[in-house]
């Protein structure tokens, strides 16, 4: 699956991708989901409307808690706020590929680690053992209160 760059026309089906996950990840409006992209650093689809993977670097106007733990820990590093995959195109080794892109991306511009977090209550063991296939590592663990999610916070190191 071509893995390339977003586009305005890809806006429509990456919201309702986006929306279709929302025990995974936040539901946002049309227009909150457009501003987030805008302002990331990286944003990658897979073609034919089965992937999405949102990034922000070190320096991006985010004000995700999450994103502000990684903040205070690490001065230089690329933030996965989001990646998804059409239920349909599961198994199909996409969501590695999102990663790879990244993975390349973050090396030619200098970026020394890439971060998340992952569910932890509810829990998501899928998300949790593709993402130690990939070398990422626990550094940390957050409640969020209100939210009702408690978060795995993890690193791999470039």
């Amino acid at each position: 699956m071509p893995i390339r760059s977003f586009i305005v026309d890809d806006l429509t089906w990456t919201h309702a991708l986006n929306e279709e996950h929302t025990v995974e990840l936040s539901s946002l409006t049309r227009d909150g989901f457009a501003e987030l992209i805008e302002k990331a650093s990286y944003v990658r689809i897979a073609e034919k409307e089965t992937g999405l993977l949102i990034s922000y670097d070190q320096d991006g106007d985010y004000s995700s808690i999450n994103f502000k733990w990684f903040c205070a820990v690490y001065d230089n590093f690329l933030y996965v706020d989001r990646i998804v995959i059409s239920k349909a195109a599961r198994g199909q080794g996409i969501a590695g590929k999102l990663y790879d892109d990244l993975f390349n991306f973050a090396k030619a511009k200098g970026y020394e680690r890439i971060v998340c977090e992952v569910n932890s209550d509810p829990p998501n063991p899928a998300s949790d053992a593709f993402h130690a296939s990939l070398g990422f590592q626990i550094v940390g663990e957050a409640k969020l209160e209100g939210k009702g999610k408690t978060v795995r916070y993890m690193e791999k190191a470039l």
